[in-house]
């Protein structure tokens, strides 16, 4: 059995010889840790907790605690740095999240595309303006509570994104957005630690996160009910719509739909259609109000268009070169080969076919443990 000090020591975290890490403090357990970790090892700890949106303008059931920017979660970051001694304040970046990440959420809905929020966030609030301010006030760091790892490849000069040692909880699908600058001020205390050893360090200091649950939900939309976020931030272009048609991938008519930017693609429950067998959401299609809808067969694809492309652990590959493609957060990843396409983009086909490839969603490259790049899925080719 692992002791206290067992799991202590697996962080591997350098010495902090009195250098300052901002650490971006949730109110959870895992920024908690981060937070106490980073502290016992000598480093200067400054605990900031963003304001990123507030209830009146999300709406939703205003009473529903969320995992972010709720009055909770400030008063238990704020209590964890009391415990450790450290300095906590509150950051109002509601302005640069509504801008950066609200209104990407409500556009590419609208556009047939389903967004990824929390890679906006971590791209544009996080590692930008937040670190941006962390700079600012002389901060040596930046620090999170995210399950990844960043370290120098003495070969290439680069910084690298790795996986976390727990793959269960492993999130670096979600930092690919983060660039070179941006990683080598990055601090990952919790990579090398599991789940329950993060809890067990938290419970042996007495911090009050210890046993707090994750949250779930999107964080800006409390009541998980994104339909309902659509519908008040986009009232008239949702309303909008004339004809909402459900067809085949023949073009018969199968009935009609709520509107195009209630759905995705591989959606099988909610469609209201009798046909008398599952079918799933194949293809939206924005520009005509239509939803094609087909066998689950018929989501099987293999090849599509990344843009946006950021990489990470080395330049631009060449034509042909091969990685291992995550499509989604909970996506093992499957074998896959990288073609050239305009700037910032990239062509990408499945060795086999995969199911339910989204636009909107992320694409993220690995090479092993290493996050060679990522981009956002513009369209599905083959």
């Amino acid at each position: 059995m692992k002791t206290l000090s067992d799991i202590y020591s697996k962080a591997q975290i350098p010495p902090g010889s009195g250098a300052t890490a901002v650490v971006a403090m949730s109110g959870g357990v895992d920024s908690s840790v981060a937070a106490l970790l980073l502290h016992e090892h000598g480093y200067r700890v400054i605990g900031i907790t963003l304001n990123l949106w507030d209830y009146h303008a999300s709406g939703g059931n205003v009473n529903l605690e969320s995992g972010c920017c709720s009055i909770d979660t400030m008063a238990d970051a704020r209590a964890v740095c009391h415990k450790l001694g450290v300095p906590h304040y509150v950051s109002d970046f509601r302005e640069i999240f509504e801008r950066s990440v609200q209104d990407n959420f409500v556009s590419e809905y609208l556009a047939g595309r389903t967004p990824n929020p929390c890679v906006r966030c971590n791209t544009f609030i996080k590692w930008g303006a937040m670190l941006q301010q962390a700079e600012q006030i002389g901060a040596d760091f930046l620090a999170t509570g995210h399950y990844c790892r960043v370290s120098l490849n003495p070969n290439s000069g680069r910084w690298e994104l790795r996986r976390a040692v727990d793959h269960n909880k492993d999130q670096s699908y979600a930092l690919w957005g983060v660039r070179q600058a941006a990683l080598a001020r990055t601090l990952f205390p919790l990579g090398e630690l599991t789940k329950p050893e993060v809890r067990e360090l938290a419970r042996s200091f007495g911090l009050k996160t210890a046993e707090k649950k994750e949250s779930q939900e999107i964080c800006f939309i409390p009541d998980n009910d994104y339909r309902r976020f659509l519908r008040e931030r986009a009232p008239e272009q949702v309303a909008a719509s004339s004809e909402r048609l459900f067809v085949d991938h023949g073009g018969k008519v199968l009935g009609e739909h709520q509107g195009v930017p209630f759905y995705t693609v591989g959606q099988r429950k909610g469609l209201g259609l009798a046909v008398g067998r599952p079918i799933f959401v194949t293809q939206i299609d924005p520009s005509n109000n239509t939803i094609t809808v087909g066998d689950e067969d018929e989501l099987l694809r293999t090849e599509f268009l990344a843009t946006s492309v950021n990489w990470v652990a080395e330049h631009k590959p060449g034509d042909g070169r091969f990685m291992t493609c995550k499509i989604r957060y909970r996506d093992p990843g499957a074998a896959a080969s990288l073609f050239d396409a305009e700037e910032h983009s990239i062509r990408v086909r499945f060795h086999q076919p995969q199911r339910a490839i989204t636009p909107g969603q992320s694409a993220v490259f690995y090479d092993g443990e290493v996050v060679v790049g990522g981009g956002v899925i513009d369209r599905v080719l083959l």
